[in-house]
This record gives structure tokens, C-alpha cells and sequence, in this order.
């Protein structure tokens, strides 16, 4: 696969909510990563602590800036990151620095290679560096990617990884209904209802505590449970 002319061949969506102490150096990091031709769209879903302020003043070729007027959550803002995409794949990236843009090749080569529609990347596979953070968050991760495995019939290792990538035209022609958190249960359900060719690839994982801005709670898994049994039941 190789972009045309007008068309770059990535187009990294980054949702973003009160990170203005990671925001600039993410975009670095997604700009040095080894992809000749990247878009780069940051959604700011509402920040209150100077990332829309910082978002706004920076001009560039490659970047394009959207704003949402009040926080809408992370499904709302890779709905309307994914609307303005203009690159054949699409890569979803955390505003924070717990993922590796540097990794990128990784994630899409599957895709690139014409052998995949969407890639999962897995924080629970290969050999690459993974920060020792929360065991009851990875015992929860488990449970959630278990229960979406046993619905949708895939053999994930991590459904709840930020790094997805999907060829376009698949990912615009979903319709995300879920504002928050609980776009990931979603989309696999509807990735697999589709019989998308779907490829899971080892990356390395740098959490981060709460202390250090982490957002996802309890709460969010809860609904996580929730999406898995009304996307795969009942929604269609």
C-alpha cells in the first residue's frame, strides 16, 4: 500500500483532555516516528488546563487542530478525528506517553503488507519493555478482553489497547456511538460482526500512575461490561 500524491498514507488521531504537560513532546515523538507520510490530528475534547491554548498556537502543514466545546469523552473525540482523516490507514494514539509512536511501522505493517483490515496493539505480547503498574487493572483487562473474546469469537490478548489501526474506509464507515471509554468493546464488536481480517502485534507499554494523570477508573470498566453484551446482543 502507498499513499498517493494528495493522500498520506497515516493519519495519527490523538484525543486529548487536560495534557499539557505531555502534549507537545507526543507530537514530537508522532512526528519523528518512522512514517514518511503522516496527517496528525489532535482533538482537544475540552481541556480546562492549557492544552487548548497550547494546541492553538502551534501552525504546521501537518497538523490539523479540532475543538470540542465542553469534554465529550474519548469515543466522541476519535469520531470526529476519524472523520477528518485523509490517510489509507488510521492510528489511534493517547495524548499521554504511555505508547510509543516510534512503533508505528509495527502496528500498520500488517496492513501496509495487505494482509490485514485492523491491528491490535498488545501490551501482553513479545518481548518489548512494559512499565509494572496496577495488577488489578491487568486482572480487570483480562476479564474485559475474555468476555469480548467469548462474544465475538477472537482470540485477543488486549481489546482495551489505545494503539488500533484500521484501513479508513472501514473505521469512517462505523458509526461510534459510545462517548467514552467504551469505544473499545465497541468497535471490536462491530469490527468483528463485519469479519474484518484482524492481526494482534507485541508493543511495549510505558503506564502511567494516577498521580501522573491516568484517567480510567472502575466506573468505565463497568460500562466496558455493559458495551460488550449491548454491541454483540443486542445492537445491530
Amino acid at each position: 500500500m502507498a499513499p498517493s500524491a494528495e493522500r498520506p498514507l497515516l493519519s495519527v488521531v490523538i484525543p486529548c483532555f487536560n495534557e499539557a504537560a505531555t502534549i507537545l513532546d507526543l507530537l514530537e515523538r508522532v512526528r519523528s516516528a518512522p512514517v514518511a507520510s503522516k496527517q496528525i490530528i489532535v482533538v482537544d475534547d475540552g481541556s480546562t488546563d492549557g492544552t487548548r491554548e497550547l494546541l492553538q498556537g502551534l501552525q504546521a502543514d501537518d497538523l490539523t487542530v479540532l475543538l470540542h466545546e465542553r469534554n465529550r469523552g474519548k469515543g466522541a473525540a476519535l469520531a470526529t478525528g476519524f472523520a477528518a482523516a485523509r490517510g489509507e490507514i488510521c492510528i489511534v494514539q493517547d495524548a499521554d506517553l504511555e505508547y510509543d509512536p516510534a512503533e508505528y511501522p509495527l502496528v500498520i505493517g500488517p496492513i501496509v503488507q495487505g494482509k490485514a483490515d485492523v491491528v491490535f496493539g498488545s501490551r501482553f505480547q513479545g518481548a518489548a519493555p512494559h512499565r509494572v503498574v496496577y495488577f488489578w487493572h491487568r486482572l480487570g483487562n483480562g476479564f474485559l478482553t475474555l468476555l469480548s473474546n467469548m462474544f465475538t469469537d477472537l482470540n485477543l490478548t488486549d481489546m482495551e489497547t489505545c494503539y488500533k489501526a484500521f484501513r479508513t474506509e472501514i473505521i469512517q464507515a462505523i458509526r461510534i456511538r459510545e462517548q467514552r471509554f467504551g469505544f473499545e468493546p465497541e468497535i471490536t464488536a462491530k469490527l468483528a460482526r463485519r469479519r474484518c481480517r484482524i492481526y494482534e502485534v507485541g508493543i511495549s507499554y510505558y503506564g502511567r500512575t494516577y498521580d501522573e494523570g491516568k484517567k480510567i477508573g472502575w466506573r468505565d470498566g463497568v460500562r466496558a461490561i455493559w458495551c460488550i453484551l449491548k454491541y454483540n446482543l443486542w445492537a445491530r
